[in-house]
């Protein structure tokens, strides 16, 4: 009979292990994976960014936004870096963002599997959980494996990344327990366009995206943007991504207006003043835009490359200034699970007691990570919230002292 089986060796299935092996309980961590971690090693571009200075409530998104605000305190943000201090994790701060001194997830990796080993978890790999019982204590795959536990942590992720391992059957196991679930979507990915985008694919620009849902304006995200053949990609078009999955979910209308030069007040003004050098509107605007975006751009707007400006109709001018500050694309879908760096939604928060991570439904069955119903921006917070919820459900599984 095990104290503690951990369902999950990820981020949060790694740290909840720790907290709870420090417990004093014998801990077991089963891993579908040959190895864990697998999915901490493509965070961030391959060098983990693990956590952010900036920990607004704002930057994390869940049905139950209230709840997650109990457990959003200082004392638990400071814990976990703390406990990443003592693992000899040094930090590099980049504009918030934290990444290990080594600019290598697998420091991040090794530092938790190092440790839990150090704390005689027993971790198994090559097992998929694929149904738990419960009469007493819980059994794991009794067709099979037949592992028995006083506690079970399920920290399986959601559906995103699917070559990692994620694909949802967390879900399914805590369907069986009475858990419902708010459905699972796509969220920190690329958006698809209705559209051709050949023209522009592969430029990088700064700009401002503004989301909108049957016209209303919900949020907008300033910074760099990709632009790619089905549409755009990149840090800002990750953040908003979120609320176009929900959003095309319920059948609303989703689309984005681009502005490729949120930082100039008078596009017009510019033009007119710039005109007077005596060169053609296309090499106007290649002094601050990409010469691809331009020509794509003017395309759109019906203007000829080697045309000048003092020659182009007024209404042709208020289209191409239109196309250059409030642009819009049609958004008709997300990039797939398996593209997706998280998914949104999960279990409800109001089905779990906050504070310990423990299910409302069935007694000593704890979730940790990305299969609960809260996902985050871009930034380390998706991370943070693996950690921290992690940390919690090992911590709150008191273990025999005398044993």
């Amino acid at each position: 009979m095990k104290d503690v089986v951990i369902i999950g060796g990820g981020a949060s299935g790694l740290i909840s292990a720790i907290f709870a092996a420090t417990n004093n309980n014998k801990v077991t961590l089963l891993e579908r994976n040959d190895k864990c971690g697998k999915k901490l090693l493509l965070t961030g571009n391959g060098k983990c960014n693990y956590w952010n200075n900036d920990q607004n409530i704002n930057h994390y998104h869940s049905h139950n936004i209230d709840i997650f605000k109990e457990i959003k305190t200082k004392d638990n943000d400071q814990e976990i870096l703390d406990f990443f201090d003592s693992l000899g994790i040094i930090p590099k701060i980049k504009n918030g963002y934290y990444y290990p001194y080594s600019n290598q997830a697998t420091s991040i990796k090794n530092a938790l599997i190092n440790k839990a080993k150090l704390l005689n978890v027993e971790i198994i790999n090559n097992v998929y959980v694929n149904k738990i019982t419960y009469n007493k204590y819980f059994t794991i795959n009794p067709d099979n494996e037949n592992i028995q536990a006083k506690n079970i942590i399920i920290a399986t992720g959601g559906k995103s990344f699917k070559k990692t391992g994620s694909d949802g059957n967390g879900y399914e196991l805590a369907k069986k327990f009475g858990h419902t679930i708010i459905t699972p979507l796509p969220a920190l990915t690329s958006l698809i366009a209705d559209g051709n985008f050949k023209k522009w694919s592969g430029v990088r620009c700064e700009a401002t995206l503004s989301f909108l849902e049957n016209g209303k304006l919900i949020k907008s995200e300033t910074g760099e943007v990709q632009l790619t053949d089905y549409g755009i990609s990149g840090i800002c078009t990750f953040n908003l991504s979120r609320y176009a999955s929900t959003s095309l979910n319920h059948g609303k209308k989703v689309s984005i207006n681009i502005n490729f030069l949120p930082w100039m007040t008078n596009i017009k003004k510019y033009l007119d003043k710039k005109a007077s050098n005596g060169f053609p509107i296309s090499t106007l605007l290649e002094g601050i835009l990409n010469y691809k975006l331009v020509n794509f751009l003017l395309e759109k707007s019906h203007i000829k490359n080697d045309e000048y400006w003092k020659n182009i109709s007024n209404s042709k001018k208020d289209d191409l200034i239109n196309n250059l500050r409030n642009f819009t694309l049609n958004i008709v879908n997300t990039n797939s699970f398996d593209k997706a760096q998280v998914t949104t939604g999960g279990i409800p928060l109001s089905e779990i007691n906050i504070q310990t991570m423990e299910s409302k439904k069935i007694k000593n069955l704890f979730f940790a990570g990305e299969i609960l119903d809260v996902d985050g921006d871009c930034g380390g917070y998706n991370l943070g919230f693996a950690f921290l919820s992690g940390m919690l459900a090992g911590k709150s599984i008191k273990g025999d002292k005398n044993a």
